[in-house]
């Protein structure tokens, strides 16, 4: 097991013009161990000064030797950047889960996985072409260019600090721009180590910057400052609302990553041994604390009491306890709000009718008590018409919801605001082609769930998003396309005729 640290003394501090720096005001906030319900850090509470100060960091960065480096050169350092991440991962595991609550085991495959996007766009710098257009004009030579946008926010949240910071990090710099990032103020502690790595990397100092505090306090500075150029978020539908109405004062470019309410889809045909526990990764292996959570099962009618008794077996078997803890399948809720809004949906399922077959309630267990847990909790016989199959719990709790055939199936997965992602398990090989096209999710797992890559796009459909993030497709999400015109024919044109 895991050595569980101390409390920390030291104050911790951002990243401001490559140097570390603290808030303009002195102002320190608690970080909190969701296991312990202690606090463990303090972070910097930065406030309107110092993302100013932030911001013009990143525009002067990005018109000086950022801007002027050969996209090879730009590559090459992200790559070293990789190495130095995958050199710290383990650190940077432990400090993640300490202050987020999430699984060790997770941490870690995410954090020695996040060298890959880096290397991965860090190889895409020196790739971005344009084009050659056969003009239709005669004397007429026309190309395009894809250049950056200039400084980018980006906002992530605290369910994967890195990892999801990562995915706007690394195409963004691998187009040319520069960032200042706003952690979660729920889970920065990993973000401002993380932040260290850039100089000893070689990236010039202000390319990234590294701001922590309140939303309410400073987001509203970041999203609309008149030098920030493009905004990416992950977060919630409502704030994700929000950001995009004050981006749009400033028609700035956005990517939004925002909730989700996945159907995962068990046919009467699937290897249940298979889907069983596809059905639990899905919902309770980062205790729910995730926008592709499976939080929905659609099971088919005919297996429906199989596939539910041995769920709801399987479930009771998760240990709950200490994320640090590699033997710990269930941690606990990362902050005391959320843990308070799942337990109130708890209730409004009840309320509703749902049928409560496992879990609902704070665990018992003397020895994880201080923790912020909430018991696995899945509920049967739910309609799609209720708040709990509607709306985004991000929690372990689970909704099965019987259906007859294909089509009933697709109405119901469809039956929501969201279209983040989309799982479903079954041996009929025309199913396996056919469905994916008719179900409204950015991505569809077949036999499988809760994957993804640094190759392949992540984003939603509906009210899960804008934009892609990963696979090639996500470097022109930081990309503008110039068009240029070269009279090559000498010709004199007519002053008053457009050409």
């Amino acid at each position: 097991m895991t050595t569980r640290p101390p409390l920390a003394t030291e104050k911790l501090s951002m990243l401001i013009g490559g140097r570390p720096a603290a808030a303009q005001s002195g102002d320190f906030f608690e970080s909190f161990d969701p296991f312990t319900g202690k606090a463990w850090a303090l972070v910097p509470r930065a406030g309107v000064a110092d993302v100013d100060a932030a911001v013009q960091a990143a525009a002067a960065a990005f018109r000086g030797e950022w801007r002027t480096m050969t996209p090879s050169a730009r590559g090459q350092i992200m790559t070293r950047f990789a190495d130095l991440v995958a050199e710290e991962a383990e650190n940077l595991a432990v400090l993640e889960s300490r202050d987020n609550g999430k699984l060790i085991n997770e941490m870690r495959m995410q954090c020695k996985y996040i060298p890959q996007w880096f290397r991965f766009f860090g190889g895409l710098a020196d790739k971005i072409e344009g084009r050659v257009i056969p003009i239709d004009k005669p004397g007429v030579f026309n190309y395009t260019r894809r250049e950056p946008l200039g400084v980018v926010a980006a906002i992530t949240p605290w369910n994967s600090p890195l990892m999801l910071a990562t995915w706007k990090l690394a195409p963004a710099l691998a187009a040319g721009n520069t960032i200042v990032w706003k952690p979660s103020e729920f889970s920065s502690v990993s973000a401002l180590f993380f932040g260290r790595l850039f100089e000893k990397a070689g990236f010039p100092k202000g390319v990234v910057n590294i701001v922590t505090g309140f939303g309410h306090e400073i987001g509203d500075r970041l999203v609309t400052h008149p030098d920030v150029a493009k905004v990416a978020f992950t977060g919630g539908d409502a704030t994700g609302r929000r950001v995009y109405q004050a981006a749009a004062g400033g028609l700035k470019k956005v990517t939004l990553e925002l909730g989700g309410k996945s159907a995962n889809i068990v046919f009467a045909d699937a290897k249940m041994e298979a889907a069983i526990p596809g059905l639990v990764s899905g919902i309770f292996a980062a205790t729910g604390q995730t926008c592709i959570a499976g939080s929905r099962a659609l099971v088919q009618r005919s297996v429906y009491d199989q596939v539910t008794e041995k769920l709801v077996a399987f479930a009771r078997t998760a240990k709950i306890g200490d994320p640090l803890d590699p033997e710990t399948q269930v941690g606990p809720i990362t902050t005391l709000p959320q843990r308070a809004k799942v337990l109130d949906y708890i209730s409004i399922a009840n309320g509703e009718g749902a049928a409560q077959l496992l879990g609902g309630k704070i665990p018992e267990d003397t020895s994880i008590a201080d923790g912020w847990f909430v018991e696995p909790t899945i509920f049967g016989n739910v309609k799609s018409s209720m708040r709990i199959a509607q709306e985004e719990v991000f929690g372990p709790v689970l909704s099965i919801i019987p259906f007859d055939d294909e089509d009933e199936a697709v109405a119901i997965a469809n039956d929501t605001i969201y279209g983040l992602a989309a799982g479903m398990w079954t041996q009929n090989l025309g199913r396996a082609m056919r469905l994916p096209e008719r179900l409204e999710a950015g991505m569809v797992w077949v036999n499988m769930y809760r994957a993804t890559s640094p190759l392949s796009p992540f984003g939603g459909y509906k009210q899960s998003g804008i934009g892609r993030e990963n696979g090639q497709t996500a470097i022109y999400e930081y990309l503008q396309e110039k068009s240029i015109w070269i009279d090559a024919g000498n010709s004199i044109p007519a002053p008053f005729v457009q050409r």
